[in-house]
């Protein structure tokens, strides 16, 4: 990839420290109010990589105070999101078409959600629509993976 997104230059920008990542999410999170749900921290950022934390709070809690299953999806599509806001050039736009999740085990903690691509696409190949899916781990405090959701995106020219 030749050319950074307006999304990773305004990531690089920030201070990478609690303040930075707190500024980005906040304008995350202005632009995709939905997300603010789970209050998501992007912690990394790069073509091809997002990793994303959102803390345990009652707002978000199911019958059994876990994590909720759909906030956890929401998580994996904050995720995702920034990934392919980082990822897909200004020549290209992308939407979300599919999700397929497991639901591993119980989140008894906040999450770590990390959207990674085994390879960024070359899109200068991409001139007419094509799937893309983003593989999305989400993690508990302990690191045990408690969802896993592989997202489908819809990858086509201007």
């Amino acid at each position: 990839m030749t050319k950074e997104t307006a999304t990773y230059r305004g990531w690089k920008k920030l201070p990478d420290n609690r303040l930075g990542h707190t500024l980005f999410s906040l304008g995350m999170v202005a632009r995709v109010p939905y997300f603010g749900t789970v209050l998501p921290t992007v912690v990394r950022l790069e073509p091809g990589l997002c990793e994303v934390t959102a803390p345990k709070w009652f707002g978000i809690h199911n019958h059994l105070s876990t994590f909720h299953a759909i906030a956890a999806c929401n998580l994996a599509e904050v995720a995702m999101g920034m990934l392919s806001e980082a990822t897909v050039p200004g020549t290209h736009r992308w939407i979300p078409k599919a999700m397929n999740v497991q639901y591993l085990a119980k989140a008894n903690s906040g999450l770590r959600a990390v959207a990674k691509l085994p390879e960024v696409p070359d899109f200068d190949a991409i001139t007419e629509g094509q799937d893309l899916i983003v593989p999305v781990s989400i993690y508990d405090k302990s690191g045990l993976e408690v969802v896993h959701a592989d997202i489908t995106t819809w990858i086509t020219p201007k």
